[in-house]
């Protein structure tokens, strides 16, 4: 990776671009709505539906004809939407009946083929941040484009719509960031220091550049009406500066992991002539084995070899397998869904985020927070070889609403938090997910042509994180619970009644699959636990006999498959009394 951070490549480049500010808002299903959607407020108002017979046909005036009988009974009134062509009649309760008792009632009545409460959607959460609807003023760029245009192309509305990644954490180990930014301030948890270089400050300066907008790109503040907004939305940051020295990642990457976080975004890399440091190693490996999303950039060239922390994580050989690796190395895309030209390739490629707009025309990069500092990218540096080679200045700086603390960048690096945030938006809204799922379902999720799989070019395709909220929210790793009561004592019987309840519940916004079934377990006469029946009956008789001691307990099990661990001790005693 010899060219991060990278500034506007000048090369040949080239746009088939239609479509760049198409909003995509995946899953108008049930299995995509949201929290907030699912508990909108009802209108008052109930949906019915007649069943064609109860009008001879389907023909609007026959379905009129059916109405007017339904409504004749006179403990409701016509109100909303009114559709003979499907047979909805909408009404509200009269005074006096419930909307629930009307419900009831009508569920029962002939000719009626369903039954709804009728409930308001809500619109999709887009936040006030102006670069979502600016215009892209670039010359050459499609009319239409904003400069944000990337959100839209992730599906970033819809992912929104079912989580503001409130309480997701990135860590960002890059060369610091501008905490007085408006964009970042507020998101910074915690800052840390691990950069040796003379005349460099704490973790809350930025003088490169590069940290400051790759975070940005991140968790940059949303809602705020300045700027832009990050992936993320809410989530916030552990930043962690760093001289890129061997030990400086090393030390981040643990700390970063004891921190809790989500995911780290490591948008760096060596050019892969030597092996890994045996630091480095060890630090993946702490961090894989804590549970942690490893996002790492891929090389900022079109070569194979993506240098490390990148092939650590997705080792040559393994991209295809969507079961291989220990995190994530991303590609770059145009906003054309392409490779960029600039950016690594083969079977070191896990997946692309945006990394640049076009090749030939539009933005020199996308829009992100940058320090108010004069920064090393603008100065043309001599860099830090291998890492941060020598650079001419980049011409990057971009003002935006009046505030010179912006500007566009490309590169891997760019595109790296993007999968990074998205990665901590998953892990964070269904906690029970561990990190080896959340990299799969991005793989499984990721934007790519119909019928394709993983290709050396982008991977298993570019980052979505709408279609994996999506996908998170239905899959169910909680283990439900039951509990079994009956009598203490019986005398003289030969059965007993037990009874057994459960309940399976799931994180805020993931939907519980329910419970499928109960395993009912007995033992005799303080003897070993049997297996003695599979029910999902609430109720069962059991054969007993005089004169013995019986202990029961239950084990839930889900639909999803997921088994509730042995208690610790019986659910019920019964002594049978002769």
């Amino acid at each position: 990776m010899p060219t991060r951070p990278q500034p506007p490549i000048a090369r040949p480049r080239v746009l088939a671009l239609a479509a760049a500010t198409v909003v995509v808002a995946l899953g108008g299903g049930a299995a995509a709505a949201s929290p907030a959607l699912a508990a909108a407020q009802t209108t008052g108002r109930l949906l019915v539906t007649l069943a064609p017979r109860a009008a001879a046909g389907t023909h609007a005036g026959a379905m009129r004809a059916a109405a007017a009988s339904l409504l004749a009974a006179g403990d409701m009134r016509r109100s909303g939407a009114q559709v003979p062509q499907i047979g909805l009649v909408s009404v509200r309760p009269q005074a006096g009946t419930t909307l629930h008792a009307l419900a009831s009632a009508l569920r029962r009545r002939a000719g009626v083929r369903s039954v709804e409460v009728e409930h308001r959607h809500q619109l999709r959460v887009v936040p006030n941040d102006p670069a979502l609807s600016a215009p892209e003023a670039a010359p050459g760029t499609p009319a239409g484009t904003v400069v944000e245009w990337w959100a839209a192309r992730l599906g970033l509305p819809a992912a929104w719509d079912i989580t503001r990644g409130t309480g997701a954490t990135v860590a960002v180990i890059d060369t610091g960031i501008d905490a007085g930014h408006p964009e970042l301030g507020p998101k910074i948890d915690q800052s840390v220091d691990n950069d040796a270089t003379p005349n460099h400050g704490p973790a809350t300066v930025d003088e490169n550049g590069h940290g400051t907008h790759v975070a940005s790109l991140a968790c940059a503040a949303g809602d705020n009406g300045v700027g832009i907004v990050g992936v993320g939305l809410d989530c916030h940051l552990l930043v962690f500066k760093s001289d890129l020295g061997d030990g400086s990642v090393a030390r981040s990457i643990v700390q970063a992991t004891d921190l809790k976080a989500d995911a780290i975004n490591m948008s760096f890399g060596t050019d892969g002539t030597q092996p890994a440091s045996q630091v480095i190693v060890d630090a993946v490996n702490y961090a894989v084995a804590h549970d942690v999303v490893l996002v790492a950039a891929a090389a900022d060239s079109p070569v194979e070899e993506q240098g490390d922390p990148a092939n650590l994580l997705q080792p040559s050989g393994t991209g295809a397998d969507i079961a291989a690796g220990r995190g994530l190395s991303v590609t770059a895309a145009t906003a054309s869904d392409a490779r960029a030209s600039f950016a690594g390739r083969g079977s070191q490629i896990s997946l692309a985020g945006y990394g640049t707009f076009a090749e030939t025309t539009g933005p020199n990069g996308l829009l992100g927070a940058f320090p108010g500092n004069a920064t090393e990218l603008e100065s043309g540096s001599p860099g830090l070889p291998p890492l941060f080679p020598a650079e001419p200045p980049c011409g990057c700086r971009s003002p935006f609403g009046g505030d010179a603390r912006y500007a566009e960048l490309q590169g891997t690096s760019m595109a790296a938090p993007m999968v990074s945030a998205s990665a901590a938006l998953v892990k964070h809204f269904n906690p029970d997910l561990h990190a080896p799922d959340v990299i799969r379902l991005l793989k499984q999720t990721a934007t790519r042509p119909a019928g394709a799989t993983w290709t050396p070019e982008l991977g298993w395709g570019i980052v979505n994180p709408a279609a994996a909220l999506t996908a998170a929210r239905l899959i169910d790793r909680r283990a439900p619970a039951s509990k079994l009561t009956g009598r203490k004592t019986v005398r003289g019987a030969r059965s007993i009644t037990l009874r057994v309840s459960g309940t399976d519940t799931a994180p805020a916004g993931v939907l519980a699959s329910g419970i499928a079934h109960f395993d009912i377990y007995r033992g005799t006469n303080g003897g070993a636990y049997r297996r003695l029946r599979t029910t999902s009956a609430p109720t069962l008789k059991v054969k007993v006999k005089r004169g013995s001691r019986y202990r029961f307990y239950s084990i839930a099990v889900d639909r999803a498959g997921n088994r509730e661990p042995v208690p610790a001790r019986s659910d019920l005693s019964t002594r049978v009394a002769r």
